[in-house]
């Protein structure tokens, strides 16, 4: 075995999967993660397709998702007067499995505990590399050498920006933004559960803005565009302002829910962005989950998140460390499932420009064909059965 020390940066999703693999394949593993700790709670996430399910019962932990699952989450897409538009069905939104973000970080963090060394409130901020190693430097510990690094730190991902380039020239930003934020919903007078425990959420359309309320997917969401990032990324105070001044307005009850959200303690706003990749290592570092193929609200992320964790990790482990052969493999293998990422935007679909738009969006939900179609369509490209079986633990 080559290259067995790696430096894992992100302790999500796709950073705690290949912990698990690496780590129990023979690895010697350090995750590091700029959080005090694993963090909870968060928005819903998903599973899809027969692909996402094997790559969570190889890992050992399809009966833990599937025991801290949320419930389905109907959206009723409403009008001004609450008169139901549209329902977008709990199977669309929410795939197979679904699962809030925090409880499904739980469990890889639990199922990886014993697999790598955990890190928390630290950083990369620097990389050089050398022929036999590269040199990493953190915001709170000594320089250290690690034979190989990988960045699963997101969307945002300071090992891509190190190794790869400057964001601006390998994410791009597709024109709309959202935000998910806590604050009580004023859903008075509206059934939020269904009598097969069911839950609703209620969404309100106007052109280029959403303003999505309850269910499980999020407390609040809330979808719009916009022609320029007006915000400051690390100052929450202009991002809620930006989010206020997008829906200044908006009737319905889109005044109430934006009152709670001004002091609501849990707030994230970001643009809807999409990565320009179709390689994702490059020397002794490679990318996994949204740091490599990152498709905000595409519906996608989490499942390939695994799924390339598992790929890589895999491809390590048969090569025995060698990480030319391996990367060259995880690249190969990685371009057919990363083309949804490479080429889908959520955005026009949950925030359509044009009353006409925002019509034919419910209306394809109304009619029985097209959403039959459209539910082919997600499985379609979640389920790739050129994922190989990987001889590992």
């Amino acid at each position: 075995m080559t290259n067995r020390k790696v430096l894992v940066s992100g302790a999500s999703i796709a950073g705690p999967s290949l912990a698990r693999w690496l780590g129990r394949n023979g690895f010697d593993v350090t995750v590091v993660e700029k959080a005090q700790r694993v963090r909870p709670g968060g928005q819903a996430v998903d599973f899809k397709g027969r692909t996402h399910r094997e790559v969570l019962a190889r890992m050992g932990v399809l009966n833990a998702v599937e025991a801290e699952q949320t419930a389905r989450t109907d959206w009723r897409m409403v009008d001004a007067a609450d008169r139901v538009r549209a329902v977008v069905p709990g199977e669309f939104i929410g795939g197979d499995l679904e699962i809030l973000r925090g409880d499904l970080t739980g469990i890889l963090h639990r199922e990886s505990a014993g697999d790598a060394q955990y890190v928390f409130g630290d950083e990369i901020v620097a990389m050089t590399e050398k022929a036999s190693g590269v040199d990493v430097a953190f915001a709170g510990r000594p320089t250290e050498r690690f034979d190989l690094v990988i960045g699963a730190d997101g969307v945002h991902s300071a090992v891509r920006r190190l190794a790869f380039g400057p964001e601006a020239d390998l994410v791009q930003p597709l024109g709309s933004y959202y935000a998910v934020a806590s604050g009580e919903v004023p859903l008075d007078g509206l059934e939020t559960r269904l009598p097969d425990g069911r839950s609703v959420a209620y969404g309100y359309s106007t052109p280029g803005r959403l303003a999505l309320l309850g269910g499980q997917k999020a407390p609040n969401l809330f979808v719009f565009r916009a022609a320029r990032a007006d915000y400051d990324r690390r100052d929450v105070s202009s991002q809620r302002r930006f989010l206020t001044n997008a829906y200044a307005g908006v009737g319905w009850r889109v005044p109430a829910v934006l009152e709670a959200v001004a002091t609501a303690s849990d707030f994230y706003l970001d643009a809807l962005t999409r990565t320009r990749m179709s390689t994702f290592t490059r020397g002794r570092t490679a990318l996994v989950g949204d740091a490599g193929y990152a498709n905000t609200l595409g519906g996608f992320g989490t499942g390939l998140a695994l799924v390339g964790a598992y790929i890589l990790a895999g491809e390590l482990v048969s090569a025995r460390g060698d990480h030319e052969t391996a990367f060259a493999a995880y690249d190969r293998r990685m371009r057919r499932p990363t083309k949804i990422a490479r080429t889908g935007n959520a955005g026009p679909f949950l925030a359509p420009t044009s009353a006409w738009r925002i019509g034919m969006r419910d209306w394809s939900f109304r009619n029985a064909l097209m959403y039959r179609t459209m539910m082919w369509m997600t499985d379609r490209f979640a389920t790739d059965d050129s994922v190989p079986m990987y001889d590992m633990r």
